[in-house]
């Protein structure tokens, strides 16, 4: 196994359950809650019992992919002989032989990437039963239809590239069925997927820690001299989880030691100051009697640590956004937030907005090189070209409709700046509608001002 998977194997098995939140936090809180200096078992226990957890980043993450994602990628085909187009048509609309188009398939794979800072995706084809004579013949038996397969970053267990940056081994781990249906891995034995540049292997690792090959051959990349997989790596400043994980299980550990805390300070410990022994029973039905110079009371705290706690629980928050570069979505949902400025908020969504575009370009190139070696694989003289992920609804409406109204308000007598501020503002708002919507309303708009003016 590569010496980085078994570095960061704890790391981003942290990560996958930080993103799933959930079902899957509630079941490994003895893992993330600290558990404190001395702490009696049966306490702790009962904190991880009662523990929850508010996830931040994965909604964060959701964001970025839904926000990117919003209008689709363009591909555009230019098939002269019109020969290939249907195959092409049918490969967008479901690229991994499950029903998923190329935007959602992609969608899960950069979802990936910001949790684990690195996605993969294999480019495969039917196996070949026999060999054919002509393309007809291929296509008849549809030997020619490739497809997408998604590779979960936590089984890629060895790889290497070159000097060059180009990737030129990948060992994947398979996934086994136990009856029943359900998926599990063995670390310490099973069946491995290995792509060279010029083939593939399935090999199978038993206890005795013995190999043993029990497929190989030639994979649909062979002839590019190049492992059939293509990957989105993020750098270490674009890579969201690694960045704010450390803050989200900070959060975590905090916002249940107060929840705790407060929970136990609504049943106040009862204190009784007397010199006699003291054996009667309290209960919220019971009545005390009390010697003239006894003295009863309640422990009940001040109330300053957990002021100081709920200041620090609320920066750990706004530190969140801010280091996954959406500090204006933190101003925005967080109670009592500080106002900022029409530039200050301008800016941050100038960042996020130069984020989503790095993301973009990230999906674009990996999508390019897939699709170029699709075609070359398939030997179709055909080009696809590939474009969008670089318009964003970033910032707040309102603040675009303010700064529309002052400048309409201006008296500028010029058709076509209303025409066009009028259609922003139109479609920023109706992002969701079809095109040919958006064309009538476009029209009406035009038509409407051209009389007004």
């Amino acid at each position: 196994m590569h010496p980085e998977f078994k570095g960061w194997k704890e790391s981003l098995q942290l990560y996958q359950d930080l993103y799933s939140g959930g079902a899957t936090m509630k079941a490994k809180a003895s893992v993330y809650l600290y558990r404190r200096h001395r702490e009696p078992a049966e306490i702790y226990h009962e904190r991880v019992s009662r523990a929850f957890y508010e996830n931040y980043l994965g909604s964060i993450i959701d964001w970025y992919a839904s926000t990117l994602f919003r209008r689709e990628p363009i591909l555009t085909i230019e098939d002269t002989a019109r020969r290939s187009s249907k195959f092409y048509f049918e490969f967008f609309n479901d690229c991994d032989n499950g029903g998923a188009n190329i935007t959602d398939f992609m969608r899960r794979r950069f979802i990936d990437a910001l949790i684990f800072g690195k996605s993969f995706t294999a480019l495969e084809f039917p196996k070949r039963q026999t060999s054919f004579s002509n393309r007809l013949e291929e296509e008849a038996f549809g030997a020619d239809r490739g497809f997408l397969t998604a590779i979960h970053p936590n089984d890629v267990v060895n790889w290497s590239y070159s000097q060059e940056g180009k990737l030129r081994l990948i060992v994947i781990r398979l996934r086994a069925d136990k009856p029943g249906g359900v998926e599990w891995i063995d670390d310490e034995s099973g069946r491995y997927l290995i792509y060279t540049e010029s083939e593939y292997l399935i090999v199978e690792q038993a206890d005795d820690k013995a190999i043993r090959i029990i497929e190989r051959g030639a994979h649909c990349c062979a002839e590019e001299g190049r492992p059939p997989v293509f990957d989105i790596v993020l750098s270490d400043g674009m890579w969201l989880m690694n960045k704010a994980a450390h803050l989200q299980l900070e959060h975590y550990n905090k916002s249940n030691s107060l929840s705790w805390s407060l929970g136990m300070a609504l049943h106040a410990t009862p204190v009784i100051y007397s010199k006699r022994n003291w054996r009667e029973t309290l209960g919220e039905s019971y009545y005390l009697h009390l010697d003239p110079e006894d003295k009863f009371g309640w422990t009940e705290p001040e109330g300053k640590v957990y002021r100081i706690a709920m200041e620090n629980l609320n920066r750990l928050q706004e530190e969140i956004y801010r280091t996954c570069y959406v500090i204006g979505q933190s101003r925005s949902w967080m109670s009592g937030s500080a106002q900022v400025s029409g530039n200050s908020k301008r800016a941050d969504f100038q960042i996020t907005h130069d984020v989503l575009r790095a993301y973009g370009d990230a999906v674009k190139d990996t999508l390019k090189r897939l699709l170029q070696t699709l075609i070359r694989v398939r030997k179709d003289d055909i080009r696809i070209s590939v474009s969008g992920l670089d318009e964003f609804e970033v910032g707040e409406f309102t603040d675009e409709l303010d700064e529309a109204q002052k400048l309409l308000s201006m008296g500028l007598q010029s058709k076509t700046f209303r025409k066009q501020a009028f259609k922003k503002l139109a479609f920023k708002f109706l992002a969701d509608i079809n095109e040919t919507t958006k064309e009538r309303i476009a029209v009406e708009i035009e038509e409407q001002i051209d009389k007004s003016i």
